[in-house]
């Protein structure tokens, strides 16, 4: 008889990777760092348990978006208040905050509730090349472009 396997948040291993940003392809990066975050490349992955591993990506100012993606998309955020919506166009939020990017890209491949939420906190972005985190000993991961 074959019973259904689910894993408990005891048994997860959970491994430290690096990415590198720099001429990357924001959602190829975002689709690789997803999966990982979520933990669908492990053979253990449950999908209402965070199986997932951490990530630390590096270099996102120097992140590539494709075709005239620069100058025409838009990223949203409401202030809470009455008429409160805020518009950015992506070359600007580069400037401001590089890491939303990302971020923002990550956040759409991840369930939007408490489990995505807390899968979230996971994942670290740096603008430069230098991180805070050597002492996990994170493994490089690379991004076939």
């Amino acid at each position: 008889m074959l019973k259904t396997f689910s894993a408990k948040k005891e048994e997860v291993k959970r491994k430290w990777y690096v990415i590198d940003a720099e001429d990357q392809v924001v959602g190829r990066l975002a689709t690789k760092a997803a999966t990982i975050l979520r933990g669908k490349h492990k053979p253990i992955f449950t999908p209402h348990v965070d199986t997932g591993d951490h990530i630390v990506i590096i270099n996102c100012e120097k992140v590539r978006l494709t075709g005239r993606k620069w100058s025409q998309k838009a990223y949203h955020h409401h202030t809470t208040y009455p008429g409160g919506l805020k518009t950015i166009i992506a070359d600007k939020l580069r400037d401001e905050h590089p890491d939303r990017i990302i971020k923002s890209a990550i956040w759409g491949m991840i369930p939007h509730n408490r489990l995505g939420r807390q899968i979230m906190t996971k994942l670290r972005i740096y603008a430069g090349s230098d991180h805070p985190h050597s002492a996990q000993k994170p493994e490089a991961l690379e991004i076939k472009a």
